[in-house]
C-alpha cells in the first residue's frame, strides 16, 4: 500500500487521465444496460405461478394483455378503432364481441357469458394481446402507438400500460433525484467542511465512481428501475464517509509533513486501513440482500456492493489526485463551519451515561412492537400516482367491469369437458368471484366444435392446454384474495394435479409469502456478516454485540415509526431498509469505538477516553450522517413513485436516528461494559 500511495501522489495527472478515459466505456455500459420495470419477473422460476405464466405467455401468446375500456361509442366506430389497433406493430390480436357473434345482434340478445365479459352499461371492453412481453421495447412502442389512436372515451389498462407510465415517470424523475441529492449534499458539505471548493471535488470523485458503477452494470444484463432510481443517490450518501475520512487524515498529516505529496501518501495509506472495516461492513450489508429469493434483492445488493467497492478505489486514487491538483485553490477559500466543538455534548453524555443506558433499554419495547405491526402493501400499482393514464384506466376497469383482479388457470386439455365445467362451477361459488370465462362456458354443448371460430378456440385451447379466466372482486395481496387463491388452487389440483393458477393475484400472493421469508433471511445474513467483520476488526466477541445491538435499536425505531404514524409502507422497504441502515451507518459506530480504543490504549481512564473520542469523532459522524440525510431526504419529498418516496424517506430518517443513537447511547453502553469488553477483546487496552 505504501508503494501504491506514492505512485498515486507522484503520478496524479496520469491517474486523472486514466480516470477520465475510463468514463468512455462507462458511458457505453450505462446506455447499454437494460432496465427492468416489471418487479414480478424477479420471482423464482420454480413457482407454480411463474410456470403458469410461462405457459400463458408462450402457448397462448399472452405475453402481455391489455384491457381497453371504451365509453359511449357506437359499434361501427369501435370496429374501426379495433382494426387500427390490429394493424399496429407489436399487437398480436384484439378480441371483442364481433370475433364471436354477428355484431348486428343487439347486445341485449347476446349470451350472458359473452355480454358480461364485454359490456357494462354504456361501456365496452376490448382485450388486446401483445406479441412480446409487457416490458419489451416492442410492446412499449405498441402502447404509445395505441394511445395515439385513442380519444378521451378510451382508457387503456394492463401491466404493459402501467410499465409504460412507470418508465416515463422514472426517466423524468431519476435525473431530478440525482440533481437534488447533489445540491443538498453540497450544501451540507459546504456548511460542515472548512473549504468551499472541497465539496465540489468530493462530488466530482464520487460522480466518477457512480458512472463506473452504472457502466459495469452491463455485465449483469439488466437492473431494476428501483435500483436505477436509487443506486446513484445511495452510493453518494454511503461512500461520502470515505472522502471525509481521507480529507481529515490529509489535513492532520499536513501538520507534520511539509511535503504535500508525502502527506497525501501517508493519508492514503492510513485511510485505506481505517476504511477497510467500514467498507467491508457496508459491502456485506448490501450483499446480504442477495440471499433474497426475490431476485430484486440480488439486483440491488450486487449493484450497491459494487458501488461501495468502486467508491473505495476512487477515494484512494482519483480523490487524492484531485485534492493535490487543486490544493492551492482549496486552501484559498477556507472558511469556518456551522458545527460546534461538541465539548459540551461529550461532557454531558459521559456524565449522564447511566440515564442513556436506561433510555436504550426502554426504547426497545415500543419500537420492537411498532416494527412488528407496521402495515405493508404489496400491490405495485399502489406505489404509482393515481393521475397516471394507466391507473385511471385500471380504476375504470375495476368500477365498470368489477375486474379488480384476473386469475388465469391452466389445465390439461385432456381434462373432460364435463369435469372442466364442474371445476368452473365450484370456482364460481367461491366468495368474491365475479365471473369465470372458459372455452366450454362460452361455447356450450349446443355448438359443434367445428363451428367454433378459430379466434375463440385459440384464446382458450392450444397445444394441449386449456385456459380459464377468473375475475375477482378482491384486490391482490389482501387476505380475502389470498384465501380465495388458495381455495382455487385446491379445486384446480383436485381435477388436474399439474394444473396451475397464475396472474397478478397469484404472483402477488407468492410475493407476500416470499417477502416474510426474505425479511428473516436478509436480517439474519446482514447481522451475521457485519458481526463477523466487526469481530475480526476489533478481535473481540463483545464489541460486535454492542455495535450491532445499538444499530438494531436505530433500525427498530426507524421501522417502528410508520406504525405510530399510521403509515403503510411498500413490502420492499420492510426487507431492505434494515440491511441498508445497518451497512451504511455501522461505520459511525466503528469510527467512535476505534477512537475510544485508541484513547484507552493511550492510558486514559474510560470516561476521559470517551470524552476525547466524542470530541474527535462527532464532527465526522455528524457530517457523514447529514450528507447521507441530504442525499436522500429531497428525493423522499419530491418522488411521485410511492416506493421510491418511502425508501428514501426511511433511509434519510434512518441516518439521523443512527447518528443520535451512536452519539448518545453507544458511548453509554461502551462505558458501562468497558470492563467486559477488555476481558473479551484481544489487546483492548494495549497495542503490543
Amino acid at each position: 500500500m505504501k508503494t501504491f500511495a506514492k505512485m498515486v501522489t507522484r503520478h496524479r495527472k496520469l491517474v486523472l487521465i486514466i480516470g477520465v478515459l475510463l468514463l468512455i466505456p462507462s458511458f457505453y455500459g450505462l446506455v447499454s444496460t437494460r432496465v427492468n420495470y416489471d418487479i414480478l419477473t424477479y420471482l423464482p422460476q420454480e413457482l407454480d405461478s411463474m410456470k403458469g405464466q410461462k405457459v400463458v405467455d408462450k402457448v397462448f401468446n399472452k405475453a402481455a394483455t391489455g384491457m381497453l375500456v371504451i365509453e359511449d361509442m357506437e359499434s361501427k366506430d369501435i370496429i374501426k378503432l379495433k382494426e387500427k389497433i390490429d394493424n399496429i406493430e407489436g399487437v398480436e390480436k384484439t378480441i371483442w364481441v364481433n370475433d364471436m357473434v354477428d355484431i348486428t345482434i343487439p347486445k341485449e340478445f347476446l349470451p350472458s357469458k359473452v355480454k358480461d365479459v364485454f359490456y357494462s352499461e354504456n361501456s365496452t371492453l376490448i382485450m388486446i394481446e401483445y406479441t412480446h412481453e409487457a416490458a419489451s421495447d416492442e410492446t412499449q412502442q405498441a402502447i404509445k402507438d395505441i394511445r395515439s389512436t385513442l380519444n378521451k372515451q378510451c382508457f387503456l389498462s394492463g401491466i404493459a400500460a402501467i410499465i409504460t407510465d412507470t418508465i416515463k415517470l422514472a426517466d423524468k424523475e431519476t435525473p431530478i433525484y440525482v440533481l437534488l441529492a447533489v445540491v443538498l449534499a453540497t450544501i451540507v458539505l459546504a456548511l460542515t467542511l472548512e473549504s468551499t471548493i472541497v465539496p465540489f471535488i468530493f462530488l466530482v470523485a464520487i460522480g466518477i465512481a457512480i458512472l463506473y458503477n452504472f457502466g459495469t452494470n452491463m455485465f449483469l444484463g439488466q437492473i431494476s428501475y428501483i435500483t436505477k432510481s436509487l443506486a446513484a443517490v445511495l452510493q453518494l450518501g454511503v461512500t461520502m464517509d470515505f472522502s471525509i475520512f481521507l480529507l481529515h487524515r490529509y489535513e492532520d498529516e499536513l501538520k507534520s509533513h511539509t511535503d504535500k505529496e508525502k502527506a497525501m501518501a501517508v493519508a492514503i495509506r492510513k485511510t485505506a486501513t481505517s476504511i477497510a472495516g467500514s467498507s467491508l461492513t457496508t459491502i456485506a450489508g448490501f450483499l446480504a440482500l442477495s440471499v433474497m429469493k426475490l431476485g430484486l434483492g440480488k439486483d440491488i445488493g450486487i449493484v450497491m456492493a459494487k458501488g461501495v467497492f468502486i467508491g473505495v478505489i476512487c477515494t484512494i486514487t482519483i480523490l487524492p489526485a484531485l485534492i493535490l491538483t487543486f490544493d492551492k485553490v482549496i486552501h484559498r477559500f477556507n472558511h469556518g463551519t456551522v458545527l460546534p466543538s461538541f465539548n459540551h455534548t461529550a461532557n454531558f453524555v459521559t456524565k449522564h451515561y447511566k440515564k442513556f443506558v436506561i433510555l436504550f433499554v426502554v426504547l426497545f419495547i415500543p419500537f420492537i412492537y411498532g416494527k412488528s405491526n407496521t402495515k405493508v402493501y404489496y400491490n405495485l400499482d399502489e406505489s404509482l400516482p393515481r393521475n397516471l393514464d394507466s391507473i385511471i384506466a385500471l380504476d375504470k376497469l375495476k368500477e365498470e367491469f368489477n375486474m379488480t383482479t384476473t386469475h388465469m388457470i391452466v389445465i390439461d386439455e385432456e381434462v373432460p369437458s364435463y369435469k372442466a365445467k364442474e371445476m368452473i362451477k365450484k370456482i364460481e361459488e367461491l366468495p368474491g368471484i365475479e365471473k369465470v370465462t372458459g372455452y366450454d362456458e362460452l361455447v356450450g354443448p349446443a355448438m359443434p366444435y367445428e363451428f367454433v371460430p378459430d379466434k375463440v378456440t385459440e384464446i382458450f385451447k392450444k397445444d394441449g392446454y386449456n385456459l380459464i379466466l377468473v375475475n375477482s372482486i378482491y384486490k391482490a395481496a389482501t387476505d380475502e384474495q389470498n384465501q380465495q387463491l388458495q381455495d382455487i388452487h385446491d379445486i384446480v389440483k383436485s381435477y388436474d394435479p399439474e394444473g396451475m393458477v397464475t396472474g397478478e393475484g397469484a404472483l402477488t400472493k407468492d410475493l407476500v409469502e416470499m417477502a416474510d421469508i426474505d425479511f428473516k433471511n436478509v436480517s439474519f445474513a446482514s447481522i451475521l456478516a457485519v458481526f463477523i467483520i466487526i469481530a475480526i476488526v476489533f478481535r473481540s466477541i463483545s464489541v460486535p454485540v454492542i455495535l450491532v445491538g445499538v444499530i438494531e435499536l436505530a433500525i427498530f425505531i426507524n421501522m417502528g415509526i410508520p406504525y405510530y404514524t399510521n403509515t403503510t409502507i411498500p413490502f420492499i422497504s420492510s426487507i431492505v431498509i434494515g440491511t441498508i441502515q445497518l451497512g451504511a451507518t455501522v461505520d459511525y459506530a466503528i469510527l467512535l469505538t476505534t477512537r475510544f480504543r485508541e484513547e484507552i490504549r493511550h492510558g486514559h481512564d474510560k470516561f476521559e477516553a470517551m470524552r476525547i473520542s466524542l470530541v474527535g469523532s462527532t464532527k465526522s459522524i455528524v457530517t457523514s450522517a447529514l450528507t447521507f440525510f441530504g442525499a436522500t431526504v429531497g428525493v423522499g419529498f419530491i418522488a411521485d413513485m410511492e416506493m421510491i418516496k418511502s425508501l428514501t424517506s426511511m433511509i434519510s430518517r434512518g441516518a439521523i436516528i443512527s447518528m443520535f443513537v451512536i452519539l448518545l447511547m453507544l458511548p453509554a453502553i461502551l462505558l458501562l461494559c468497558e470492563g467486559i469488553v477488555a476481558k473479551t477483546s484481544r489487546k483492548w487496552r494495549r497495542n503490543n
